[in-house]
């Protein structure tokens, strides 16, 4: 019987953020699938509980602290990846800020850049380091956890909203570039998912309520509804995939108003 096209054994995967929400969730379904993790955010204490957790699970986990927004952080990060392991095959993309809740002409410019840095440069210098370590074996999968706020406005998470948009737009430009040597580059965007770091949206409660009357599932999701499709564009499953952009979000950008 030929191995399942979702296995990951003799994968490195790097998960930025993934102490807790999404990235803890893929980290942990990624390891799950075989693939070796490297657990990574900015508390060292919290990645080690995830590494924890996988290993005692027979996973393989390895644990490196990293502010995405300090680039010689991020270097460390990739460097320490392919110093321990001896390879990259799957970067997740996860960490974000959102350090700005309102209208978008009241903005300060330190937040604005904060946002931008974080969630955009970032993942060009993630991806500028990783990329091309994975074209040298002979491909590999970068994965960008976007959100539906790059598709849609809001009141109250504009510059959020653009900076996630503009992840969409690098995603398409680095599939472009790498596709020739087999490097696979692709978005998630989820909806809205009870994880600490959207807190502010789902413990209002009268936002949850508009929120879940017009999304056609009734709910908001969960960290680990988004990890399967982490796994699906990090394996096998996805080779004719690059450039795209999954969304899910219950359905709500797809409900009647």
């Amino acid at each position: 019987m030929t191995k399942s096209p979702f296995d990951l054994a003799g994968k490195v995967a790097v998960v930025t953020g993934s102490s807790r929400g999404i990235g803890r969730s893929s980290a942990e379904l990624l390891a799950r699938m075989g693939a070796k993790v490297v657990v990574s955010s900015r508390k060292a204490d919290a990645c080690q509980d995830v590494a924890d957790g996988i290993r005692k699970e027979g996973g393989d986990a390895h644990v490196i602290a990293c502010n995405i927004s300090r680039r010689e952080e991020v270097e460390a990060l990739i460097n320490g990846t392919i110093k321990h392991y001896g390879q990259l095959d799957i970067l997740v993309c996860n960490a974000a800020v959102n350090p700005y809740y309102g209208p978008l002409l009241d903005i300060t410019d330190e937040a604005f850049d904060k946002i931008m840095g974080s969630n955009v440069k970032s993942n060009i210098w993630l991806s500028s380091l990783a990329i091309p370590k994975m074209a040298e074996r002979g491909g590999g999968s970068v994965i960008i956890i976007s959100s539906i706020g790059g598709l849609r406005g809001s009141t109250v998470i504009g510059a959020y909203g653009i900076s996630k948009a503009a992840d969409f737009a690098l995603c398409r430009s680095l599939a472009g570039e790498w596709g020739p040597k087999n490097v696979r580059v692709n978005c998630i965007a989820p909806g809205l998912v009870k994880t600490d770091f959207a807190r502010a949206l789902w413990e209002d409660e009268a936002n949850l309520k508009r929120r879940t009357a017009t999304t056609p599932l009734r709910r908001i999701g969960e960290p680990h509804e988004i990890a399967g499709a982490v796994v699906y564009l990090a394996s096998d499953a996805s080779t004719f995939m690059t450039g795209q952009t999954i969304v899910i979000d219950g359905g709500v950008t797809t409900a009647a108003v």
